[in-house]
């Protein structure tokens, strides 16, 4: 095709090679183009409620629980029945949709693997495409990899149940386009997913299972509600075919976690904690309240009190509801020296206890070599239970506003400054770069762990903390830090390497949304301009 294909009202900007082509046919094209001209202007509606929503957090007021939705939360009522293969995830494993790393996760002594097309891939083109045919193939059960040095990976007999994560409502897909405006990215993503895959997932006894990321409203989840039931109708499906998994990993969602289970009570299975956002949600939703300003990333950790009590506020919901609480994600990797290995998998081992211990029905990994450890504490916890809906917490006092919003207790420290911004630093050139995810001092990192460093170096900059050392954070302190992080890491990589590389604008980007004088909301907006 050309280099601009108009077709069914949507452009596309970018030539359709042998792949793209298998993927836009007639009817792919036809089934997403009604999704979006149905769908694409209430998401406009939703992004607007956010804007006023965070407005009124910046000038005082504080998230809480909705009294005009009172009798949602204090009526009794279950979600539908969860499909047969999803009863059973005790671990998962998550990743960008990268043809090896497909493979080994959906072979890892796992339940189940979850393709992330949000916070761990890069978002360019052929990565989008690639991805998308690699997981129509992952579904057929014909996936294979051959390594430059020529070891082919291929699938086992029996791998994981396969979950898709798309993009969150800010995201948008700037390829395509319709009315003149970039279409929403998760739009896209569930398109092509569920067009390609519904009838091979359902002939295995599967079926077309989502992760929605960053809702903030019941609201964004009814959407998306239209979204399964439109689809559904659209192939002639039962309602109900559609499942999906809310990750809780906002800060006003929180509050609404019963409203969010209600009105997708026919798709939901469960709500995951995401951590990791969650905690660069508190940051961002309470950026204008200095008595809220957390300390260290390192010191954030889930034995904090708004964090603790996230965790069981979840817990509680959602098995009062039928539905899983899933736990959230260790972000440490295996280390090559064993003394350091085994330390890692102690402390992956203490996060999944507490997890297991709270009565989460499962909890994710990044890397396979973390499996045993997580599904040995979640053996050992379920035993020969599939899942622990049956831990209500009845006796638990009920969970407040203010402890969920509770300040956290922490320093701030050189050390903890310097780190976010090597993370970040690090973590935007290689997003920029076409990788999503990124191991970078025994963490791997993503788009979220990035979004905690930035906004908290931010946060330091905008209410004029001061360092334990005594030192005052100021805008022209955190540039001359990331200059000097940004030479150290040349000298650590070597010319070549670095010159190969896109430190600079990585670094020229950071300055920007770092210093801004309002927050830029996610980094990966203004990121995203820089790639093709």
């Amino acid at each position: 095709m050309t280099d601009s294909v108009i077709s069914h009202t949507l452009t596309f900007s970018q030539p359709l090679n042998q792949g793209a082509e298998s993927l836009f046919t007639s009817e792919a094209i036809s089934f997403l183009a009604a999704l979006v001209t149905r769908f694409a202007p209430q998401r406009e509606a939703l992004l607007l409620d956010r804007q006023r929503r965070q407005q009124r957090y910046d000038h005082g007021t504080l998230p809480d629980f909705d009294m005009e939705t009172a009798s949602i939360r204090e009526s009794e009522w279950h979600i539908r029945s969860i499909p047969a293969d999803l009863a059973d995830r005790r671990v998962e494993i998550t990743g960008p949709p990268d043809r090896k790393m497909v493979i080994n996760a959906l072979n890892a002594d796992v339940n189940v693997f979850m393709a992330d097309f949000e916070d761990s891939l890069s978002p360019a083109w052929s990565k989008l495409i690639d991805g998308q045919l690699t997981l129509r193939e992952a579904v057929q059960g014909t996936l294979s990899y051959t390594s430059d040095k020529g070891k082919i990976y291929q699938l086992n007999a029996h791998p994981a149940v396969l979950m898709c994560r798309v993009r969150g409502l800010h995201l948008s897909e700037k390829h395509v386009s319709w009315q003149g405006k970039a279409i929403p990215g998760g739009l896209f993503d569930f398109a092509l997913y569920f067009f390609h895959n519904v009838r091979a997932l359902l002939a295995k006894g599967s079926g077309p299972y989502f992760y929605l990321p960053k809702t903030e409203s019941w609201q964004e989840v009814a959407w998306w509600r239209e979204i399964f039931r439109f689809s559904e109708d659209q192939f002639d499906l039962p309602r109900g075919t559609i499942k999906a998994t809310v990750l809780i990993e906002t800060l006003p969602a929180v509050f609404q976690m019963d409203e969010i289970l209600w009105n997708l009570r026919d798709h939901i299975v469960g709500l995951n904690c995401g951590r990791w956002d969650y905690i660069f949600s508190y940051i961002k939703t309470l950026q204008q309240h200095p008595d809220r300003i957390l300390p260290d990333r390192q010191s954030v950790t889930m034995s904090q009190p708004f964090l603790d009590a996230y965790s069981r506020l979840l817990i509680k919901t959602c098995h009062r509801r039928g539905a899983f609480a899933m736990g959230g994600m260790s972000a440490l990797i295996p280390h090559k020296d064993p003394a350091r290995n085994a330390w890692v998998l102690q402390r992956v081992t203490e996060d999944k206890q507490r997890e297991a211990g709270n009565g989460h029905d499962g909890t994710w990994i990044a890397h396979p070599g973390l499996a045993e450890s997580a599904m040995a504490v979640f053996n050992a916890a379920l035993g020969d239970r599939p899942n622990q809906l049956h831990v209500m917490r009845e006796a638990d006092a009920p969970i407040t506003a203010e402890q969920l919003l509770a300040p956290c207790e922490g320093q701030r420290t050189e050390a903890g400054m310097r780190a976010n911004i090597r993370v970040a630093l690090q973590y935007l050139e290689a997003w920029i770069s076409g990788n999503g995810c990124v191991p970078i001092d025994g963490l791997m990192e993503d788009a979220a762990t990035a979004e905690i460093a930035r906004t908290s170096i931010w946060q330091w900059i905008r209410h004029q903390q001061i360092l334990d050392s005594g030192q005052p954070v100021t805008a022209e302190l955190f540039l001359r830090w990331l200059n000097e992080e940004l030479h150290l890491l040349q000298n650590t990589l070597g010319e070549s390497r670095f010159s190969g590389g896109r430190y600079h604008d990585a670094a020229q980007l950071m300055a920007q949304i770092t210093t801004e004088r309002e927050l830029v909301s996610f980094l990966t907006l203004p990121g995203y301009r820089l790639i093709p």
